[in-house]
Order: C-alpha cells, then structure tokens, then sequence
C-alpha cells in the first residue's frame, strides 16, 4: 500500500476498533452502531480509498459535492446529508441521499415530503434536536420539537427514522454525555406516543471528539471525519 492508503487503513481500522470497544462497554453489538465517514474536507482518492476497505456510509453536507461524488462512486454507497439543508435544495439533495440527518423545522420536512411524493421517492429522515441550546446549532428545541410532534408526523412520503444532535464542542467528551443522554431519553418518550408508522430507530450523535460517549448513550449513528483522515493534508 501506498502512504495515503497505509494512513487511512490505519485510521479507519483504529476508529473501528474504538467503536467495538464502546460498544463492548455498554454491552452492545459492534453492528448496532453505524460509522458514517464525513466527506466534506476529504479529497476524493480519501474517500476511495475508505469505500475500498469497506466503508457504505459516508456523509455529506454539500449538495453540489453530494451530487458530484455521488455520480462519480459506487451507486450502492449510503449518502447521509448532514449540513443545514436549504429548501430550494431539496429536489437536487434527495435523490441521492439514504438518510438526511438535519431536518431543523416543520416547513423543510413538508417541502421534503412534498417534493419526495412528486418524485416518486420514499424519503427517510432524522429531526435534528439543539439540546445544547447554542445559538449557532440549529434544531428544534427540546420544548418546540415536543409541541410540533404531532404535526410533524403527518407526513406521507417521508420517514422519521430517530433523531440527531450535535453537543457542544468541548476538550473533555464526558461533557457530551448529558447532551447525548437527554436526546436518548427524549427519543423515548416521543416514540411512546407516535402514531404506528413512525419507529424512532435511530439516534445519530457523537463526532470525532466524542462518538465513543455518544454510543455509551445509545447512538445507532456517529460522524466521524477528521479522525479519519489524521496524518493527511487538509483539501482546505
């Protein structure tokens, strides 16, 4: 193997085997947690060279870099958009994406559902929850996501498939954990009271500096992107 291909074998295996060991903590199984390999710093021979060693989640947060690499890879890869996603984007995002992470209001999952239905797409999505209650995350709160509910579930072309959160950006990942836990918690609770088609599966939280705490709280999901690439020179 070259070197590039050497450091993102090294990185990628390292990241797996800190997952397995999370998950070995909190008595899960390793296949309960989804690793998605955020793309948006990547050059694309990194990219390639994670799908080589196996990695189908990668993540987005760009739809014309979406759209490019999407044409350019393996049609069986899983896109997850993960940026804040602009309504006039929707129809050129959805097409290629598994599983959009970042629904932040009522309005963008009615234009999702309305452009799913007249595309002939079956949408799945994650409601994007500010829990740390910055000003710069978006989401819904934890007061306004449980006002809306209702609402937000009358959708027919989309499917809420659980909930994401971003915690605050802070040195010590035991930080995250409150954060991490109330949307765990709250998924719960939600899922008591949604009508039979939706089934809150998934919980996408924890990054690169805390997505071990994140699946000792119950993540299905954690984006992970410089931590794979350590050791490369930024595309930036």
């Amino acid at each position: 193997m070259d070197d590039l291909n050497v450091i993102i074998h090294d990185n990628y295996t390292r990241i797996q085997n800190r997952i397995a060991a999370a998950c070995l903590r909190a008595q899960r199984d390793p296949k309960s947690v989804r690793l998605v390999a955020v793309t948006k710093y990547a050059r694309l021979e990194w990219v390639q060279a994670l799908v080589e060693l196996g990695c189908r989640d990668l993540g987005e947060s760009r739809t014309p870099q979406l759209e490019e690499r999407a044409s350019l890879l393996s049609p069986e890869l899983r896109w997850h958009f993960i940026g804040p996603l602009q309504r006039n984007k929707v129809r050129r995002t959805i097409p290629h994406c598994s599983l959009i992470h970042s629904v932040d209001s009522l309005k963008l999952l009615q234009s999702i559902d309305r452009i799913a239905g007249e595309s002939e797409l079956k949408s799945e999505v994650l409601i994007e929850v500010n829990l740390a209650g910055e000003a710069s995350k978006k989401g819904f709160s934890r007061e306004s996501l449980t006002a809306e509910w209702e609402s937000l579930c009358q959708i027919s072309h989309v499917k809420i498939a659980g909930l994401m959160t971003m915690a605050p950006h802070v040195e010590d990942p035991e930080r995250a954990r409150p954060v991490f836990r109330e949307l765990r918690e709250l998924r719960d609770k939600l899922q008591q009271y949604s009508p039979e088609h939706v089934s809150l599966q998934e919980l996408s939280m924890g990054m690169s500096g805390d997505f071990e705490t994140g699946i000792e709280e119950g993540a299905t999901l954690v984006r992970v992107g410089s931590a794979l690439y350590e050791g490369l020179e930024s595309s930036d």
